[in-house]
């Protein structure tokens, strides 16, 4: 038995899988701004933990139709802003396998040490490199929210710029397991986080040098910090039909992982 994440979105590029993804609205799905590599024909593949299903007509393949990418996004590993939201060609169709993750409030703080999940198909540290390897089964690693001053400290001692300069800023959040390697996660993958009775996207997997070494903790974008972005954008961009707030209230008891053979 496993565990099935049915917000977990393969960001694809020519069918290839390049990240990761939340969807968080029928025609919505949010990843890293650095996944994105200008303006390319991208699709989504939801509803599946098989990297490559076994008969593709079985699966949910939608194409995206527009990439939103944070304005304060600068295009580098260790930055600001690393959010973009994609919007897609034709609304996704809610089943079973197929359902949102919640937003969080701006004003909602997650505590240090929350138990957590990052899941994807990566393994981070190589997923650029010429021996990248993708696992053909969705990985799930369990983890627990950081303290950020601790996660600045351990990422400023590695670093060969100055040290007093601080690495992991405010809209980052950080997510260990404690030495275990959780290099299971994709960029642009979410973190994970199940809050009374939902569970809803604190995080998106951001910095691929967190892989380096076991030790290192996980950095992901701070969702709280552009909930009210994403929010704006959706509802600028959405189309005719229920507002995405709505949905998600209808849908939140629903959000529980399922398990499946």
């Amino acid at each position: 038995m496993t565990r099935h994440w049915p917000w977990e979105v393969s960001l694809r590029l020519e069918n290839e899988h390049v990240c990761g993804g939340a969807l968080i609205d029928l025609s919505w799905v949010v990843t890293a701004a650095h996944c994105i590599q200008g303006t390319k024909e991208y699709s989504v593949i939801l509803g599946t933990s098989k990297l490559k299903p076994a008969d593709p007509k079985k699966t949910i393949s939608i194409r995206v139709k527009d990439i939103i990418m944070h304005p304060r996004f600068w295009g580098r590993t260790f930055t600001m802003g690393d959010i973009a939201l994609l919007q897609l060609h034709t609304p996704a169709i809610f089943s079973k396998y197929v359902q949102p993750i919640c937003l969080p409030e701006p004003t909602y703080h997650l505590k240090v040490g929350t138990q957590c999940w990052v899941t994807g198909w990566g393994q981070v540290k190589q997923r650029f490199s010429a021996n990248s390897t993708l696992t053909p089964e969705l990985q799930e690693a369990e983890v627990f929210i950081m303290d950020n001053n601790k996660c600045d400290q351990i990422y400023r001692k590695k670093s060969r710029i100055l040290r007093i300069v601080p690495l992991v800023l405010g809209d980052m959040i950080c997510a260990t397991n404690y030495g275990e390697n959780l290099c299971y996660g994709d960029s642009g993958g979410p973190l994970a986080c199940e809050v009374e009775d939902g569970w809803i996207l604190a995080g998106i997997l951001s910095w691929e040098k967190a892989c380096a070494e076991v030790q290192n903790p996980g950095v992901y974008t701070r969702v709280t910090k552009y909930s009210k972005w994403i929010n704006k954008q959706m509802s600028s961009g959405a189309l005719p039909g229920p507002h995405s707030a709505t949905w998600l209230l209808l849908l939140s008891r629903l959000l529980q992982p399922r398990m499946v053979p």
